[in-house]
């Protein structure tokens, strides 16, 4: 199946997340015989915002922090997107996540466009208080361009649902009125969702029973790897474990744990919430995290962080399955090697949409306020991912290419068909 030719990239190129997503566009644009005037649109996003501001510490000290808000696409309706808190973000880093976030809400067919937000900051060596000057200060620094018609932010990456609260408020006081739909991923008691919390993970457990049901491979024995235990890669762990796949290993940042006859995953959250990690637990044995990668099973879920499987590694991997529940953990050279090895591979804008479908659902109950039962929420997302992989797999039987350029492609499509529809003000 086509890929794209990223063979004469630089290991720079490679691990940046915007060259990344460009040379997927790129290269599904092309096979879409995409418009030229609407492949210029797309390519790039609408706004970037770059914001830098003073937050007073708590050592009577002032620093300033830059921070960044991108728009990618507000086509298909008001722009969706995470804001992260840490060290290393760039706005490369934060155009690419916007870009996903576009192709995300067109994959699944939710009516959001893409955004992503982000401050330089260590949130770990921070106080309460300080983040919650920081966050405020930085709500008020991007405040006109936000907003539940506009964009919603939601939690990612060093945020939580308490960041989303103090954005509330701060976004409420200035708009003299409380404004719960202008994020997602709030406490319950200020207009947040059942559900929401472990919606990614759902997401990520739906897609892989559809792949092991397109594959014709069962649940039962099915081995898995979960690179990540965080949100997306606890909750999923948690929910495949009570679905009957056997949970064989688990890699954090700082180490990682194996046990060929399943770990028992009720027993490795409580261990980690009681010690806040999972190393030093007896129901695995330690296993570095990058020889966990690549060791036997079926269903790798990469759940972190980008760029874990890179051209250096891709040739080792041993999984006959990959789900991203991360953003951009596979690099679009790491693709290439992949599929030589007919991995299958469920991308991340597929993969993960679940929180951001979920987050559609809060948007909605918060309009109508009118808040529906966990039952509800879980069966309607589980039917838009069941319903989104099919027409995934169906596109890329129909063009002849992996899962990632079929659902780019029927992203971009979509976006642009409703770019065409609604025309170009001049």
């Amino acid at each position: 199946m086509a890929t794209g030719n990223t063979t004469n990239v630089t290991l720079d190129q490679e691990i940046n997340p915007w060259e990344a997503q460009s040379a997927r566009f790129d290269f599904a644009a092309r096979k879409l015989n995409l418009d030229e005037g609407l492949w210029k649109v797309l390519r790039s996003p609408s706004r970037e915002v770059i914001v830098h501001f003073p937050v007073a510490l708590d050592n009577g000290m002032i620093d300033m922090f830059t921070g960044f808000r991108v728009q990618h696409s507000m086509a298909r309706g008001p722009c969706k997107g995470g804001i992260r808190y840490a060290p290393d973000v760039t706005l490369d880093e934060v155009r690419a996540l916007a870009s996903w976030m576009t192709w995300k809400c067109a994959v699944v067919n939710i009516p959001f466009g893409g955004a992503k937000g982000g401050v330089i900051c260590d949130p770990h060596s921070m106080s309460k208080g300080e983040l919650e000057r920081m966050t405020r200060r930085y709500t008020s620094e991007i405040i006109e361009f936000i907003g539940p018609e506009k964009d919603i932010p939601a939690p990612d990456v060093g945020t939580d649902e308490q960041t989303m609260a103090w954005i509330m408020d701060t976004y409420s006081m200035h708009m003299r009125k409380t404004v719960t739909s202008v994020v997602t991923g709030k406490p319950l008691n200020i207009g947040g969702s059942h559900g929401r919390i472990e919606a990614t993970g759902r997401g990520v457990m739906v897609v892989c029973i559809e792949s092991l049901r397109h594959l014709g491979m069962d649940v039962e024995g099915c081995r898995v790897i979960i690179q990540g235990f965080g949100n997306v890669g606890s909750n999923a762990a948690r929910l495949m474990h009570e679905q009957g796949f056997k949970i064989v290993g688990v890699a954090e940042r700082d180490g990682g744990l194996y046990n060929s006859g399943g770990i028992d995953i009720h027993q490795l959250l409580e261990y980690k919430y009681r010690n806040n990690t999972i190393l030093g637990f007896r129901g695995a044995e330690a296993m570095p995290s990058e020889e966990l990668l690549l060791a036997d099973c079926e269903i790798l879920i990469p759940a972190a962080t980008e760029n874990v499987i890179t051209s250096r590694n891709a040739d080792k991997v041993k999984a006959r399955i990959i789900v991203e529940g991360a953003n951009g953990p596979t690099t679009a050279v790491a693709d290439e090697i992949l599929s030589e090895k007919r991995i299958f591979i469920v991308p991340d804008i597929l993969a993960n949409a679940g929180g951001v479908t979920a987050s559609y659902f809060e948007w909605v109950q918060d309009r109508q306020g009118f808040f529906w039962k966990e039952a509800i929420l879980n069966e309607q997302l589980e039917g838009i991912l069941r319903d989104s992989f099919d027409d995934v797999v169906r596109y890329a039987d129909a063009h002849d290419v992996n899962n990632r350029i079929a659902a780019y492609m029927l992203a971009i499509d979509r976006v642009a068909y409703t770019i065409k529809q609604r025309g170009f003000y001049a």
